[in-house]
């Protein structure tokens, strides 16, 4: 387990190397360095067994809270109560000496974590088979590619029995086949309790594989809870560029948008034109999205994003995406779209996302989860999309 317990991080900023020096003397004339607060206040409790997801913009303070979490930092004020051995991936290049080999590195890392000789003999095997970089394992981690370094520093940090694991982005530069290894090794880990806190910009992954997240703003944090909710706000964030207040509705999960119109309703309507909660693979399907002009606009754009249970983005699409131009608009103008298509999700349930936007992309509405709808089949169809499949088959004699 993780408590972090109202932990902040200060940097005194020098203009010049000089003036650090002159601080030691009372008497001295020197300029007084500004204050930079990397973090401020943050309190947060990771339960044994955890995926706990960090995300927010650069500079919002993500990796100094995992480097003061790791004990590589100290906190200016505050402290990390931790139960377990932790392993850490941080930035790259931490950890491994680039003149030793990997294989070198490997033992050594393990033994700087508390492990014995036999016990690293005993996972090297492992450690081996997951990073899959052949004969360089033997070659001084110099000469390595970023991927190739990442894939040996994350085999290692997952093998050497942690119970707390500590990531920094080191998905971010894998290839697709070692990122969805990852992806495998995290749902392992956390079947056997293992406590990971983890760094990431890929948002889908964060929903896919968190079971809490937290987003930082400034060195706090600023919204903690479903991972669902906290990327729908950090998004409404990052496309909200007016910075106006995002209002809780009662329609949906989060709203934003400068307000130059606003969305009414959205519906769901089957092939009958009534509206519907349910359907089934191959039907046709209608959304249904009205709104207002609040102001004078021209040409807005309307635009639907379909979510499966994890938050994941399955489907969206918009009216310029579709070549319709809706021309302009008068204040007060009400209007009314249409989507239309087939669906082809797998059984599942799944929530619709509407919103009302500028050419440019800036939001006049958004509104997050306004409904939520199943998909029901009864054959078991993997992954996401069902699409419609005929089969043949035949005999060959030799």
């Amino acid at each position: 387990m993780l408590q972090v317990q109202n932990v902040s991080k200060l940097y005194r900023l020098y203009r010049r190397p000089l003036d650090r020096l002159l601080e030691i003397f009372p008497f001295s004339k020197h300029s007084s360095p500004a204050e930079f607060w990397a973090l401020r206040d943050v309190n947060l409790t990771v339960e044994r067994g955890e995926v706990f997801g960090l995300i927010g913009p650069n500079g919002s303070g993500k990796s100094t809270l995992l480097q003061i979490v790791s004990g590589i930092l100290e906190p200016t004020r505050g402290r990390v109560i931790r139960h377990g051995r932790i392993a850490a991936l941080l930035e790259l290049g931490a950890g491994f000496n680039p003149e030793f080999t990997g294989r070198e590195n490997v033992f050594l890392n393990g033994e700087i974590l508390g492990m014995s000789r036999r016990e690293m003999e005993r996972v090297f095997p492992a450690i081996e088979k997951f990073a899959e970089i052949g004969a360089f394992l033997d070659r001084p981690v110099k000469e390595y590619s970023t991927g190739m370094y990442v894939r040996l520093a994350f085999s290692t940090a997952i093998h050497v029995q942690p119970e707390i694991l500590i990531v920094d982005e080191a998905l971010a530069v894998g290839d697709a086949i070692f990122a969805n290894r990852c992806i495998k090794k995290f749902e392992e880990l956390k079947q056997n309790n293992v406590t990971v806190l983890f760094v990431s910009h890929d948002l889908g992954l964060v929903k896919r594989l968190s079971d809490r997240a937290a987003l930082m703003i400034g060195g706090r944090v600023a919204a903690c809870g479903p991972p669902s909710d906290v990327v729908n706000r950090y998004v409404g964030m990052v496309l909200d560029r007016e910075q106006a207040p995002r209002e809780e509705t009662a329609s949906g999960t989060f709203r934003h948008g400068d307000g130059a119109s606003r969305i009414l309703s959205a519906e769901l309507i089957g092939a009958d034109g009534a509206p519907i909660a349910a359907l089934h693979p191959g039907e046709p399907v209608t959304v249904r999205v009205r709104a207002r002009a609040e102001r004078d606009l021209d040409d807005p754009v309307v635009g639907l994003l379909i979510r499966n249970r994890l938050g994941i983005d399955v489907f969206g699409t918009n009216t310029r995406i579709e070549g319709i131009d809706l021309g302009r608009l008068a204040a007060g103008e009400l209007f009314e779209i249409d989507f239309t298509f087939d669906c082809l999700l797998t059984r599942q349930d799944y929530t619709l996302t509407v919103a009302t936007q500028y050419r440019e992309g800036y939001s006049q509405d958004w509104v997050d989860d306004i409904i939520s709808f199943s998909v029901v089949d009864a054959r078991d169809v993997a992954g996401l999309a069902n699409f419609r499949t005929t089969v043949e088959w035949r005999r060959i004699s030799a």
